[in-house]
């Protein structure tokens, strides 16, 4: 995909407030810190357009950011953070909840897990989610760089044991933001479901 143009286009905690101009969407969820804005910005070719922090938790509204004009892409709050205090992340859990349930535009949804780790139950519960809702999955791997070469199939294959990655409507890649690994492969997968 050639990308034209992108912006930050609006934050939103309920749906009166989500943008009204009826474009698909795509959203990005993953764990706090697993790489969801830097997933973004790589994509776009944009250095700070999503906000990145080492920082976890940051992200707490959807952020809807507007591609060549014709579809968003949706940074959903961060799961798993232990310092949120356990109503604010119900009210994120509620939030993310609405949003995927309701909303018609969505038309595929991103999960990124970190590929250095195992999936944690948060990772396994979004995923059986995802399916439960029938949306079209891309499972991506993040931080494969910090990986060697030699152990990356590991990865994949250590993912297969903790999630039932054998449905139609589910892909899985490894990716880095530092090498610009697969980037062309997750824009295909996001022109193929728009």
């Amino acid at each position: 995909m050639i990308i034209k143009n992108s912006s930050y286009a609006i934050s939103a905690v309920r749906e009166e407030q989500y943008p009204t101009d009826n474009l698909p969407e795509i959203a990005l969820s993953g764990r706090s810190n697993v790489g969801k804005s830097s997933l973004i910005n790589t994509l776009l070719g944009r250095k700070n357009l999503a906000r990145t922090s080492g920082q976890p938790g940051k992200t707490q509204t959807l952020n809807f950011y507007l591609v060549n004009d014709d579809f968003y892409l949706v940074d959903v709050p961060g799961y798993g953070y232990a310092r949120v205090s356990q109503k604010k992340r119900q009210q994120f859990g509620e939030m993310i909840q609405d949003y995927l349930e309701t909303r018609a535009n969505l038309q595929g949804l991103i999960i990124l897990i970190d590929g250095r780790h195992d999936p944690t139950k948060d990772d396994i519960a979004m995923y059986n989610y995802a399916l439960y809702l029938n949306l079209p999955i891309l499972v991506v791997c993040t931080k494969i760089d910090k990986i060697k070469k030699n152990q990356r199939n590991q990865v994949l294959s250590a993912l297969s044991h903790k999630l039932d990655l054998k449905h139609d409507n589910v892909e899985v890649l490894t990716f880095s933001s530092v090498q610009k690994l697969h980037v062309k492969e997750v824009w295909q997968w996001i022109e193929q479901n728009l």
